[in-house]
């Protein structure tokens, strides 16, 4: 039951995650006359105020993980029990599929589709990566407590300066490949931007392995001088 608990959380949380992200870009769309900027900041402040939500909500009780990448290096870590990567990649992207399901049966829309939004380019590549590895750093340096709201900001600044707009979860490409609205990637793009991120998930792991123990554990700084002798 415990199990059966857990990956339960890890799929709900994901289904609202994308329902969220693609459920905004439907709204921004029929409400933004047009205006791609409207849209793209309404998708931004819905997702990051559900990713805040979400992590605080379901993290004690599946981890909200919401990305397979995530489950992954924490399984690689130790930090995760690699038995339950391939049942926790499963509920994320039944979530993730689920949640673009939700969003056209709420909107009226065809149940099932697929998204016509190309997104190709080395820019857009060099994009997911950025955003990757930042999501990485902060889920394993971020203090514990700070976490959901750290990852919320993230995301949401990645939404803007990179090329991508910032999908940084193979989950979440997946769900957004079912809808083809203002969030949707079309198929043909989607290996490309799997490898992107796998790229920024190991990039933003080295960082982290770099950059040493974080403030969570107790470690003196290093003096760069002598203290003034009294």
């Amino acid at each position: 039951m415990v199990l059966a608990r857990r990956l339960f959380a890890e799929y709900l949380a994901t289904l609202l995650l994308l329902a969220a992200v693609i459920g905004s870009g439907v709204m921004g769309e029929r409400l933004g006359g047009g205006n791609a900027a409207v849209v793209l900041l309404a998708n931004t402040l819905a997702t990051m105020a559900a990713l805040y939500v979400l992590v605080d909500l379901f993290g004690p009780l599946s981890g909200a993980h919401m990305n397979p990448l995530v489950s992954a290096v924490l399984a690689l870590r130790g930090e995760f029990d690699a038995a339950l990567l391939m049942p926790y990649v499963g509920a994320q992207l039944a979530g993730a599929a689920c949640g673009a399901w939700l969003v056209h049966a709420m909107f009226g829309l065809p149940f099932l589709q697929w998204s016509q939004h190309a997104r190709e380019g080395a820019g857009q590549w060099l994009g997911e990566i950025v955003a990757t590895a930042g999501l990485l750093l902060v889920v394993l340096r971020a203090p514990r407590a700070r976490i959901a709201a750290l990852l919320a900001a993230w995301i949401g600044a990645a939404y803007w300066f990179t090329a991508s707009t910032s999908f940084a979860n193979p989950a979440a490409t997946f769900g957004r490949m079912l809808s083809d609205s203002f969030s949707g990637i079309a198929p043909r793009s989607v290996p490309s931007f799997l490898a992107a991120q796998i790229v920024g998930a190991v990039l933003g792991s080295a960082l982290h392995h770099v950059l040493g123990p974080t403030a969570d554990i107790a470690v003196p700084l290093p003096r760069l001088r002598e203290p003034p002798r009294v």
